[in-house]
């Protein structure tokens, strides 16, 4: 997809829209539509500037307003922690992986994003075991493996909506298919547009 200007408005939105969406509070933790708009970027963005930076962007403009929000003493989110490096490598690793998405399809869609959720899940918890947070497990190989044991427990669960609890994965796939679904809404809206006026 080529980024003219009314894409590019499009997308500065969306970038808007999911940065603010995260800072929202009591948001169900992990519930947010960064890793998704990483997938999407890679599998339609053919500038892959614009694609890498669409979801980094987007996550560095939420953790901005956490940082400003954290030194009022308005949250307990850091906004910038150690090892939060890892964190933009991860999105940026899926949007790389979102250019192996040839075709868009609800399997597609489907498998794209529990592997991105797979792939993020590995990097974060094994910064966090590198670093020493979480539990600070010891830095061994077995050490390691209960820092993803922990995460997966942690994984599991993200919070209570209204009753509605669920995990990472599922966030992922519910995001995957909002952003995927709507934007191909909107380029068969376009097309059938673009055929009218001819």
């Amino acid at each position: 997809m080529k980024l003219n200007r009314s894409t590019i408005i499009v997308f500065l939105l969306l970038l808007i829209s999911a940065a603010l969406y995260r800072i929202i509070p009591n948001r169900p933790f992990g519930f947010a539509p960064q890793m998704s708009m990483a997938l999407l970027g890679g599998a339609v963005i053919k500038d892959k500037k614009w694609a890498f930076i669409l979801p980094v962007l987007s996550l560095f403009i939420s953790d901005l307003i956490f940082y400003g929000l954290h030194a009022a003493g308005l949250t307990d989110m850091l906004g910038f922690y150690d090892g939060q490096w890892a964190i933009y490598l991860a999105f940026i690793l899926i949007t790389a992986f979102g250019f192996l998405m040839k075709r868009i399809s609800v399997l597609n869609v489907a498998a794209f994003s529990i592997a991105g959720s797979v792939i993020f899940f590995l990097i974060s918890n094994f910064i966090t075991w590198k670093v020493g947070q979480g539990f600070a497990r010891p830095q061994t190989f077995e050490g390691l493996m209960l820092c993803y044991g922990d995460g997966i427990a942690f994984y599991r669960q993200f919070g209570l909506i209204n009753g509605f609890a669920g995990n990472f994965i599922l966030g992922d796939l519910i995001w995957s298919f909002i952003l995927f679904g709507s934007y191909s809404l909107v380029t068969k809206f376009m097309a059938v547009s673009k055929t009218q006026v001819a």
